[in-house]
């Protein structure tokens, strides 16, 4: 029971004297959080101020948002009495057990620094890359870059695959090029079909004279003489262009009485002299 007492009364020792430490770290979390916002706040007004690149305002603003929270927990810590020096090396064992098992991360992080140094792309460009990833930047982030896809759907890519992917970027360009395959009859004139469509194309303010409009025999069909056809516009033109004078084509090729054929299949029915049974034989 002494014991017992004796063990009480050093338990309450012990907190009546950590209370005074523990109350101080506990009014450094409360002044230190209002302190890491105005920081982070005063930081992101200098990087609009200075018309820092939205790209990089972001992936910096999340490196110091960690690094701010993390000094302030060790702070809070070693304030309440807790061997900091211990804390860290736990900690950084636990982050050497971390990193490895989150590699994936770690190359997403790296990812991340490559973006931001070779500028491939930047917030608010439209881009696409060869693992499916398309739609206009909204952040990137130290993990993941975030992407408006063109239905409006978010989409967010880990920046390590999409560092290491061929990233195709449509609004760095002043130009685009749209192309269409339209097949004409056997029949049809091919001067005359080509002289269609390059007054359809030349009708349209949007498409551009240099480089030049070109409609050429691209092959052969089995129904149809492909003709390939190709013309070049502003690139925010290139989709009203694009979608607007593949229907005008449509419509003038019709006029002219100049038609695009089903595919064909062509069959015979062989009958056997003998009385035996028919045979049919495709073309």
């Amino acid at each position: 029971m002494n014991r017992l007492e004796t063990s009480l009364d050093t338990l309450l020792e012990v907190v009546l004297l950590k209370v005074p430490s523990i109350i101080t770290g506990i009014i450094i979390l409360i002044i230190g959080s209002y302190l890491v916002k105005f920081l982070l706040n005063l930081i992101s007004r200098r990087f609009e101020k200075r018309h820092v690149d939205l790209s990089i305002r972001g992936f910096v603003m999340s490196i110091l948002r960690v690094v701010f929270y993390a000094l302030l927990f060790l702070t809070v810590a070693s304030t309440m009495g807790i061997q900091t020096t211990s804390f860290i090396a736990a900690l950084s064992a636990f982050g050497l057990a971390a990193g490895l098992a989150l590699q994936g991360s770690l190359s997403n992080f790296a990812g991340g620094v490559l973006i931001l140094l070779f500028r491939p792309f930047e917030v608010g460009d439209y881009m696409s890359s060869n693992n499916g990833t398309s739609g206009t930047v909204e952040r990137i982030d130290i993990l993941y870059t975030t992407l408006i896809a063109g239905d409006g759907v978010r989409v967010f890519s880990p920046n390590g695959p999409l560092a290491n992917s061929v990233i195709q970027n449509f609004t760095k360009i002043t130009n685009r090029r749209f192309e269409y395959t339209v097949g004409i009859s056997y029949d049809a004139n091919i001067k005359e079909a080509r002289e269609i469509i390059m007054n359809v194309l030349h009708a349209d303010p949007r498409v551009l004279k240099t480089p030049a409009v070109e409609v050429f025999v691209k092959g052969l069909g089995d129904s149809s003489v492909n003709l390939t056809i190709r013309a070049w516009t502003k690139k925010e033109d290139f989709w009203p262009a694009n979608n607007e004078n593949q229907e005008a084509i449509k419509i003038a090729l019709d006029k002219n009485n100049i038609s695009i054929p089903y595919p064909q299949t062509e069959m015979r029915i062989i009958s056997d002299p003998n009385g035996g049974q028919d045979r049919i034989m495709k073309s």
